[in-house]
């Protein structure tokens, strides 16, 4: 009797079909995606919504992925009116225009204004505000502290107040040093300045430097009375 055949059936170890390892790459890109996602979360835990708002605007315009970085459906912004968006380039010049303007419609003279990185800066000549070698207003100084007063409560940034002095040593019972004398002169203007209602108390700083930030050499009687001045720096926010 015959023995019957039995023939093998499917794919041996080197018979099977190979698989393809495009859901490799699939699979990568996944993981990639969603842990930048993860990244993003986290950077944006630690930041302000106004930086956070620039930052969807640049990478929306970048990718073209939103019409103009400012909208994601008709009807539907996603940002507020008050947020800037600009570089800060275009914001320090945005609020020197405006402390420029402020400052002509108040009808203030013998200022000065000046860019920084940290904002707007005018300065008053302490003789504007001071006599020699004192901290206590003068009486010609209140009308223009009442001017730059509504300047701070018309531009609604943070406004750090700062003293300086010349490099000529003063020595006295009240004044030990320029430290303390500039640092006296900036409170004095912050004190009077906090006095209007309109006016929050948490915008405003004061800070004494001596004179170790002058603006030209102390080399002149004339530079060294340039050098002797009180500072409102308006801060760019955010």
């Amino acid at each position: 009797m015959a023995r019957p055949q039995f023939r093998r059936t499917g794919f041996g170890k080197d018979d099977r079909p190979e698989l393809s390892a495009g859901w490799q790459t699939v699979y990568a890109g996944f993981a990639m995606i969603m842990l930048s996602f993860f990244i993003l979360l986290t950077s944006f835990s630690s930041l302000a919504p106004s930086k956070i708002t620039r930052f969807v605007s640049s990478f929306s315009d970048a990718v073209s992925v939103l019409e103009h970085g400012s909208n994601i459906e008709e009807g539907k912004t996603i940002k507020d009116d008050e947020v800037q968006l600009l570089p800060r380039e275009d914001l320090a010049a945005q609020l020197f225009e405006q402390v420029r303007q402020a400052s002509h419609a108040e009808g203030l003279d013998q200022v000065v204004l000046q860019r920084t990185p940290k904002g707007v800066v005018l300065t008053l000549n302490d003789t504007l505000l001071f006599d020699s070698g004192q901290a206590r207003l003068s009486e010609a100084a209140y009308p223009r502290l009442e001017k730059i007063g509504r300047l701070i409560q018309r531009i609604q940034v943070p406004v750090e107040i700062q003293g300086h002095t010349d490099n000529q040593p003063i020595h006295t019972n009240e004044f030990p040093s320029n430290w303390e004398l500039s640092t006296a002169r900036a409170i004095s203007v912050l004190r009077h300045l906090i006095q209007t209602p309109e006016i929050a108390p948490e915008r405003l700083s004061a800070v004494g430097f001596a004179e170790f930030q002058p603006m030209v050499a102390n080399d002149t009687a004339e530079n060294r009375a340039q050098n002797r001045r009180v500072d409102f720096v308006f801060h760019i926010e955010g």
